[in-house]
């Protein structure tokens, strides 16, 4: 028998070749910009966005160790870079290829910045397929640590 998830059957919105995905957010995740491409993705309007914590889009599909890594790796300093699905406001999804550093202002961190751009079909259906198998693995600990 074949598992699907909710999000199979939503639908996908394409991020255009020629665009760039980009919001910043204060230190402790919260948007504090998110340019008209963010806006028209994401289907929020900047109104509903600005402030929010960034997590507003993340997909259920997403492995929580993706985002461990994403913020152990820009707290020590480093650039984070890694391919991420996002849902949108009217539970649709999108896949991009997201780079995440930190600004900084006369040597100070201040917020943290995302480039996001697109991706090939090939490698979301590789990141979903990993994504899955991440999530399965991590539920078969959990299960094992419950029920011995």
């Amino acid at each position: 028998m074949i598992e699907f998830t909710q999000s199979e059957f939503l639908v996908e919105t394409e991020v255009p070749e020629d665009e760039l995905i980009i919001s910043r957010t204060d230190l402790s995740g919260r948007i504090t910009y998110a340019n008209e491409m963010f806006c028209e993705i994401s289907g929020y309007s900047q109104d509903e966005i600005i402030g929010k914590a960034h997590n507003i889009v993340r997909h259920p599909d997403m492995p929580s160790a993706t985002f461990e890594d994403l913020w152990s790796t820009i707290k020590s300093g480093k650039q984070w870079k890694g391919v991420v699905k996002n849902i949108r406001k009217d539970k649709g999804f999108y896949w991009v290829e997201a780079l995440v550093s930190g600004v900084y202002k006369n040597g100070e961190l201040v917020e943290y910045k995302s480039l996001r751009t697109p991706i090939s079909y090939d490698t979301k259906l590789k990141y979903q397929r990993l994504y899955d198998k991440m999530r399965s693995e991590k539920n078969e600990r959990i299960r094992k640590v419950i029920y011995e």
